[in-house]
């Protein structure tokens, strides 16, 4: 079961167990038994991916089209100041798909009632990269959507930097690097140096 919480966190997911664990064994054993990996040069796939779309977004930003540009951001690691960001690595990319009308944004300290669907990048089996994680099943719909509630504080670190960003309505989609992931190291079904690629929709903070 992969959950959004970081290690020392962890919340409940939409995945049994046991399916997870048959893949996570079928994986294990692909070199074995003959099979394609599912995951081949995967560091330096997930490297080149981020690479080439942290230079992209920049471009989009610089657009001329007000709509393109104002639909890409850049945002840097909460905990960083801007003098110690050195690399692309230090931010995370978003891609607007949908804009609220709130003012209101996210404390450190808050947590938040989000929809939300978490998938790698494509690999052997998943040309469209595996699903991990999500909230609902089928196309996001706000009608049937049953947020999940999380604490700011209490994610991982892309998530964390991506939610004191946003206002409710928002809609995202978010790429986040691997060392504001899950690292350099396996978290359940998700193999160690994974670029994550979430859809976030914002449905309400909740302060304490």
């Amino acid at each position: 079961m992969i959950h959004l919480y970081n290690k020392l966190k962890r919340a409940a997911g939409v995945m049994p167990l046991l399916l997870l664990g048959l893949l996570l064994a079928a994986s294990a054993c692909s070199e074995n038994d003959g099979e394609p990996d599912e995951f081949p040069n995967w560091q330096q796939t997930n490297d080149a991916y981020f690479a080439s779309l942290y230079n992209r977004a920049f471009e989009m930003m610089l657009s001329s089209d007000y709509s393109t540009a104002s639909s890409w951001k850049v945002l840097r690691k909460w905990s960083l100041v801007d003098s110690l960001a050195k690399k692309p690595t230090d931010y995370v990319v978003v891609h607007v798909l949908q804009s609220g009308t709130s003012d209101e944004t996210p404390c450190y300290t808050d947590s938040v009632r989000v929809s939300y669907e978490g998938r790698l990048l494509p690999s052997t089996n998943f040309p469209d990269g595996y699903v991990f994680d999500r909230s609902y099943y089928g196309d996001f719909d706000l009608g049937t959507a049953k947020p999940s509630t999380f604490a700011v504080s209490g994610v991982i670190e892309g998530w964390t930097t991506v939610l004191q960003q946003m206002h409710p309505g928002d809609y995202w989609e978010v790429t986040i690097p691997y060392n504001l992931g899950y690292g350099t190291t396996a978290s359940g079904s998700i193999p160690a140096y994974s670029t994550l690629i979430f859809k976030i929709y914002l449905h309400e903070v909740v302060r304490k």
